[in-house]
């Protein structure tokens, strides 16, 4: 994604690495979605996220690798953009999860955090200008490229 959309990895970087969590979507058993917050890290170019490894986020994961993730907004009118990915997500391999020296699992035994590399099979990063009350939406697909597009709100 970095090679095929910049300005969105660099807008969305910022977005995850200021609010420090995300919301995570997965699919239940029975289908239906599941929300849960999750505290995104990017190590060596890939994006990380752990779940405890009984819950049911990781679960989800481990028997339908489908994803979305959206990146937190903490207020209506706060201009803060909105990042949102989409594609499967997979185990991460054991030498990048244990380069993430900052995350949460490094405090656990490997066998209590179940670690997962979330691959992008599409983006978008909605970008709010309120004083204008524009929107502009980028997105990325390996297959559609990068598009931008702006539009006026309400």
């Amino acid at each position: 994604m970095e090679l095929g959309a910049p300005e969105i990895a660099r807008l969305g970087m910022a977005r995850l690495n200021s609010a420090r969590v995300a919301l995570l979507g997965t699919l239940r058993r029975d289908g239906s979605p599941r929300i849960s917050p999750v505290e995104p890290c990017i190590v060596e170019g890939q994006l990380l996220i752990g779940a405890m490894t009984g819950s049911a986020k990781a679960s989800d994961l481990r028997r339908d690798p489908r994803y979305v993730l959206h990146s937190a907004v903490t207020g209506p009118d706060t201009g803060e953009g909105e990042l949102k990915l989409y594609g499967p997500a997979a185990q991460t391999h054991p030498d990048l999860r244990a380069a993430a020296a900052d995350a949460w699992w490094q405090t656990q035994p490997p066998e209590k955090a179940a670690v997962f590399t979330l691959l992008i099979a599409q983006v978008a990063f909605v970008g709010w200008d309120i004083e204008r009350g524009q929107m502009t939406i980028h997105r990325w697909s390996p297959a559609n490229g990068y598009t931008v597009a702006g539009h006026s709100y309400p």
